[in-house]
């Protein structure tokens, strides 16, 4: 199990049947390996000592998708296409829940012992049915509106969603640059462009770029996009790459 390092407590009754305050601390777990970090702690392999565990979270088996990544370069666009439309349909489900992510990154994702892919940190999410102002998430990944300061609503994980594709086609976000400043500019500018290498499809390309629209209205919707050839062609309808 995995276990954050924040302090919880819960009441017990004493034997004069009043209750008293049981407080969490490192010491009731026994602390394994280190399964990774994020904006607001570290997260841990742990093992409860004595009583039940008062905060536990599915342990991902095979680790961060961003790893894999990193192993592989890129993905096949089979590989490619079943993650994304595993995500759209996760997405799909929060956004059904007023939920926004506003941080889908190959860092938040997390391969499950069946292979399947689990959406992790949800630190920048939002439970909203209003648009928001915030500017939130990772440079690579802001959506044109972010970048601008403006009202933004669940189609920022559309946009995210895009980039993430691209990622795992090509091994590199769109927008990457030596500068901040040149990223905002190429975000802003929507400035998209398909290097030679590694060869991707032309159904491919055109999916990116109907997510990777500055008009955040404009986006393929998440459902439209599971009907898109691209998908329908290549991707696993299980959402579980097998190799």
């Amino acid at each position: 199990m995995a276990i954050a390092t924040e302090t919880h407590h819960e009441e017990k009754p004493s034997s004069k049947g009043s209750t008293v305050e049981k407080r969490w601390t490192l010491n009731d777990f026994d602390i394994g390996k280190p399964l990774g970090r994020g904006k607001f702690g570290h997260v841990y392999l742990a093992r409860e000592k004595r009583i039940r565990v008062y905060l536990i979270v599915e342990y991902a088996a095979n680790g961060e998708l961003y790893k894999e990544l990193q192993r592989c370069k890129y993905f096949s666009e089979s590989r490619a296409a079943t993650y994304i439309s595993s995500l759209a349909r996760a997405l799909i489900y929060l956004h059904g829940k007023h939920v926004i992510h506003r941080d889908i990154k190959p860092e938040n994702l997390l391969i499950g012992i069946q292979g399947e892919l689990k959406i992790a940190d949800f630190g920048w999410s939002v439970h909203t049915f209003n648009r928001r102002r915030t500017m939130c998430g990772t440079l690579d990944y802001l959506p044109p509106e972010m970048v601008e300061s403006i009202e933004h609503d669940a189609n920022v994980d559309v946009w995210s969603l895009g980039v993430l594709c691209y990622e795992f086609l090509y091994g590199v976000p769109p927008f990457e640059a030596k500068e901040h400043s040149d990223t905002y500019r190429r975000i802003v500018k929507v400035d998209l462009k398909f290097p030679p290498k590694p060869v991707i499809s032309p159904s491919a390309k055109d999916l990116i770029s109907q997510m990777l629209v500055k008009d955040s209205s404009q986006r393929l919707p998440l459902h439209k996009l599971l009907e898109h050839p691209w998908i329908v062609q290549n991707a696993d309808p299980s959402g579980i790459y097998r190799g």
